[in-house]
């Protein structure tokens, strides 16, 4: 078996041995994957395994054009839908197929990685791999995909958690949808079920600690690990600190922080048993910038930034990664009041680096990130998705 070579040296050898000029057919693609599946072991623990097994160089034909490939027969196993893909960006060329048998999950890709970048139409080198004419499909990392994990999403029937939702459910997760409102969630639930997504609704109050205890005991007895958690339910209330109701402001405490705690715990203790998981916590700019009217809705979120790193100090030996995503300011109906406010908007362009509001999509891929294997040794951190704001006088 050869060893894995360094980044950069992967699509390059020293003076490869000579091929046949003929193209790369199916036939080889699938035969070298079934040696690849039938060499390959899956890790009991059920994590994904890279097997290398041997590099050779091939020509591909397109044409009176050929070009030389050298291809890396690896097995890579993961639970998601087989898929056939051409990345360009890459480099790489991916053909995956569905394989019978004990090896579970039942999916093995084999990749090709390129000697160097082509100049024309890498279409016509993708026709010699997949001779059905398909469109390909893009072809996620393992490191990103998300097939097989469950993620609960707390407030996602509206705003940021339906984003968020829907964003995750595009990676592969199964998801939960979590709210009061059992109509709007609803809605939420059948939105991604359009799209083709596996959706459970748990409806239940995250600021009341016995109810979100027993919805989490209840869900994983009988659906299973919630494999990731977003706490993302919130709330805001503005008004001058000196006239701000005591009411109002123990209701946003509760809301903001005290939910945090009750579904973050509620779930880690699942979490701790199996030893691992993924728990985001929906924190805010204004952990670290003040504003006018806000000063309840500041501290719930520096709590939000500081309970975080709380969990992580505390949970990160059993295998759990804590981390904390703070938006900035986006349109969503949280802040109806301020997109409606012309005013507000144009202090806000001028404020912001972007000089926009963000729009709820640009928050995905760092949910994605944090949710996913990508990010198995970051703890503890908040990562700022806010257009630049919080680093701009």
């Amino acid at each position: 078996m050869a060893s894995s070579p360094a980044k950069g040296s992967m699509v390059k050898m020293r003076n490869p041995p000579r091929a046949n000029p003929r193209p790369l057919s199916i036939a080889q693609i699938e035969s070298a994957a079934t040696a690849a599946i039938a060499m390959a072991a899956f890790n009991a623990d059920g994590r994904h395994q890279l097997m290398r097994l041997r590099r050779e160089p091939l020509l591909l034909r397109s044409g009176r054009r050929r070009k030389r490939f050298h291809i890396e027969l690896s097995a890579v196993f993961w639970s998601g839908k087989a898929m056939a893909g051409l990345m360009p960006d890459k480099r790489w060329l991916c053909k995956q197929k569905a394989v019978s048998g004990n090896v579970h999950p039942p999916h093995a890709a084999l990749f090709i990685w390129t000697a160097d970048n082509w100049s024309d139409n890498p279409q016509r080198y993708q026709d010699n791999l997949d001779p059905t004419g398909n469109t390909p499909m893009p072809s996620p990392s393992p490191l990103f995909d998300l097939t097989g994990k469950t993620a609960l999403i707390t407030g996602s029937s509206l705003g940021i958690g339906r984003g968020l939702s829907k964003g995750l459910q595009e990676a592969g997760a199964t998801i939960i949808v979590n709210g009061r409102n059992a109509e709007r969630l609803t809605t939420a639930a059948e939105e991604l079920r359009a799209d083709g997504a596996t959706v459970h609704e748990l409806p239940f109050d995250v600021t009341d600690h016995a109810a979100a205890q027993a919805a989490v005991d209840g869900f994983e007895a009988e659906h299973g690990a919630i494999d990731i958690l977003i706490n993302n339910a919130g709330m805001q209330h503005r008004g001058p600190l000196e006239e701000f109701d005591a009411a109002a402001f123990a209701n946003i405490v509760t809301t903001n922080i005290t939910s945090v705690f009750n579904v973050g715990q509620a779930v880690a203790r699942h979490m701790i048993k199996r030893g691992e998981g993924k728990i985001i916590n929906i924190s805010s700019v204004q952990s670290a910038l003040a504003r006018p009217g806000i000063a309840p809705y500041t501290a719930t979120k520096g709590a939000v930034t500081n309970l975080t790193k709380g969990m992580a100090t505390d949970w990160a030996k059993y295998g759990l990664q804590c981390n904390a995503i703070a938006p900035g300011y986006y349109d969503t109906p949280l802040n109806k009041a301020l997109v409606d406010d012309p005013e507000f908007t144009a202090w806000l362009e001028k404020r912001t680096p972007a000089g926009r509001w963000g729009e709820i999509p640009e928050l995905v891929g760092a949910a994605v990130f944090l949710s996913s294997a990508a990010s198995s040794f970051v703890n503890g951190h908040t990562l700022f998705v806010d257009g630049g704001i919080t680093v701009s006088l």
